[in-house]
C-alpha cells in the first residue's frame, strides 16, 4: 500500500473558513495578492471553486477575513509583556513593533490592510478592528490621556504605521499599485456600525469623526523640519 503523503493528507482534510483562510493566506504570501482566486485557492485546496462559497461567500470577503485575521491579534492579552505601570510610552512602542512584525511576516498582504475602506470612516488603518481600537482608546484613558488627546493620539499613530511601513512592504517587494477595483460598495450608504459594548469608541466618535488632516499635516511636516534642523545641528 503506497504511503500517503503529508501534503496529500492535508489535501483531504474537511473544509473550513479557517482552514480557507490559512490556505489564501499562504498564496498570498507566496504569489501575491493578484494571484489569489477562487479557482486558485480551490485547485490549492484539491476542490472545485464553488465548495469554497459554503464557507466565504466570495473573494471579497475572503480578503476582508484576511485583514481581520492580521488585525484582531493586536489586542493586550495576559501574555502582553507590557504592563500598566510601565506607562504608555511603553504601551505604544509594543504595539508598533506589533504591527510591524505583522507587515514583516506578510508584506504582500500588508498594503490591502492598509489601503482597504474600513468599516466606518472614522476607523484609520491599520488600526482598523473595533476591538482593537477599543483597547488602544481605552488604554490610552486609562493613563490619563483625555478624550481628545486619546483621538489625536488614534490619528497620528496610525498615520505614522502606514506612512512608515508601506515603504517598507514595498522594499521587501509587496506591490503598493491597486489592481482591479474592489466592490466595496457605497461607504456614504453602509448601514451605521454597531458599537454595543464598545464604550469608549462610543463616547469618542465625534471627536474620531472630525476632519484634521490639514492641521495634522502640517503639524507633522514642522515637527519633520524641526527634526532636519536638530539633525544638522
Amino acid at each position: 500500500m503506497t504511503p500517503v503523503s503529508a501534503q496529500e493528507n492535508e489535501r483531504r482534510a474537511p473544509l473550513s473558513r479557517a482552514r480557507i483562510l490559512q490556505e489564501a493566506l499562504a498564496v498570498v504570501d507566496e504569489e501575491g495578492l493578484q494571484a489569489l482566486s477562487m479557482r486558485r485557492l480551490g485547485a490549492q485546496l484539491g476542490v472545485e471553486a464553488m465548495s469554497l462559497y459554503r464557507y466565504v461567500s466570495g473573494r471579497e470577503d475572503l480578503l476582508e477575513a484576511l485583514v481581520s485575521h492580521l488585525t484582531d491579534g493586536l489586542r493586550r492579552t495576559t501574555e502582553t509583556p507590557v504592563r500598566v505601570e510601565d506607562g504608555w510610552q511603553a504601551y505604544i512602542q509594543w504595539l508598533a513593533h506589533e504591527v510591524r512584525g505583522v507587515a514583516h511576516a506578510h508584506p504582500q498582504l500588508f498594503p490591502l490592510v492598509a489601503t482597504r475602506h474600513p468599516a466606518a470612516p472614522w476607523l484609520r488603518p491599520p488600526l482598523r478592528s473595533l476591538e482593537v481600537v477599543e483597547d488602544f482608546l481605552s488604554a490610552l484613558t486609562s493613563y490619563g490621556f483625555g478624550d481628545e488627546a486619546a483621538a489625536a493620539t488614534y490619528r497620528t499613530f496610525c498615520s505614522f504605521l502606514v506612512g512608515h511601513l508601506l515603504l517598507e512592504a514595498s522594499q521587501m517587494g509587496a506591490s503598493t499599485v491597486p489592481g482591479e477595483p474592489l466592490d466595496e460598495g457605497d461607504a456614504d450608504s453602509r448601514p451605521a456600525l454597531p458599537l454595543d459594548g464598545f464604550p469608549t469608541i462610543t463616547r469618542l466618535e465625534p471627536l474620531l469623526s472630525e476632519d484634521r488632516s490639514d492641521e495634522e499635516f502640517e503639524s507633522s511636516l514642522e515637527e519633520l523640519v524641526d527634526r532636519i534642523e536638530r539633525q544638522l545641528r
